[in-house]
């Protein structure tokens, strides 16, 4: 389900892009992941997973564009990109996991939400606008020498 519903935020996270890049996506989802356990209803709050997965999926490009452009580096910084992605959602399983068998779920979706909280403020103050930053290097001028 969350994939059908990535494929239609995607377009639309492309026009919206086109406004700027800091698009941001709250961490509702965890939070009510901790307080429902109704098996309908968390099937239903999965397909936040598309909308985040869409409009992520569109945005890191479009930023990873902005911030290589010009350079030729764009796959490298992808790839470093995608890697701490893909390191990070596999680390934080063993902590994740931890507060969960200690504290329950309920305490650890509510932890998950909340380091959402400080990510989402790290973005919002710290992360500048990618749009209309031109990271080509400066041409070099050459004297023309005259004999």
């Amino acid at each position: 389900m969350a994939q059908g519903v990535m494929v239609f935020v995607a377009k639309f996270a492309d026009n919206a892009a086109e406004q700027g890049r800091k698009k941001v996506l709250l961490p509702v989802r965890a939070l009510l992941f901790a307080f429902i356990d109704n098996p309908y209803m968390l099937t239903g709050i999965q397909l936040l997973d598309g909308i985040a997965a869409g409009l992520f999926g569109v945005v890191s490009i479009l930023m990873i564009a902005d911030l290589s452009k010009g350079t030729g580096r764009f796959n490298l910084l992808q790839g470093v990109v995608y890697s701490a992605i893909g390191l990070a959602a596999a680390l934080s399983s063993i902590p994740a996991g931890y507060v969960v068998n200690r504290f329950g779920y309920a305490v650890g979706f509510g932890t998950l939400a909340g380091i959402s909280v400080l990510g989402l403020l790290f973005y919002s103050f710290f992360v500048p606008e990618t749009k209309d930053i031109d990271m080509a290097p400066e041409p070099v001028a050459v004297a023309a020498k005259v004999t």
